[in-house]
């Protein structure tokens, strides 16, 4: 049965801590959901109403253009060990970019790692457990290098070619803003 809470209580801030993935769910106004998969220690909890992670270099950038867009956001995480869990958090994301103001004192809540490119911010509204029932036991080997590897061997400026070639938009067309400002109102 499904259990709803106003903020993310210790016990499920603990929870959090253990699990090794999270996937983040947005969609735009118009256009194709993104649904990801995220590990590496990126994620943190600020407090019980904000949490974010550190977002690496990927083949595209659909969560920074759907939160530039409409700033809905879910996060969540599942036990694959242990008492089966499952836990959504509801809200509103915003990016955080290295020439942002607020970047250094964000960022140094992360272990920094090669090919980083901006931090995710959600204000959570909600969280929302379930059983996990069906959710599957799997055992955690450890994390895949392949990501890290590639970033180190493109360096700062294959990385800067890759961004501006393949995540200054989203697939539906949504501009990122990853390599310059947002125009103003």
């Amino acid at each position: 049965m499904a259990k709803f809470y106003s903020e993310i209580t210790p016990e499920l801030q603990a929870f959090i801590a253990d699990q090794k993935l999270f996937f983040t769910a947005t969609a735009p106004t118009a256009g194709l959901i993104n649904l990801s998969p995220k590990g590496m220690d990126t994620f943190r909890c600020f407090d019980a109403k904000t949490v974010g992670y550190l977002d690496v270099t990927g083949s595209g950038n659909e969560t920074s253009a759907h939160l530039i867009e409409n700033g809905r956001m879910t996060i969540m995480f599942c036990s694959f060990v242990g008492a089966p869990l499952i836990l959504r958090l509801y809200g509103q994301g915003r990016v955080v970019r290295s020439r942002d103001a607020n970047w250094e004192a964000i960022h140094a809540q992360f272990q920094s790692l090669p090919g980083e490119r901006q931090i995710i911010i959600l204000n959570v509204d909600s969280v929302q457990t379930s059983c996990g029932f069906g959710v599957p036991l799997f055992d955690y080997q450890g994390d895949r290098t392949l990501l890290v590897d590639w970033a180190e061997k493109k360096g700062p400026d294959g990385l800067y070619e890759y961004w501006k070639a393949k995540n200054q938009q989203s697939i539906d067309q949504i501009p990122t803003y990853l390599l310059s400002e947002p125009p103003s109102d």
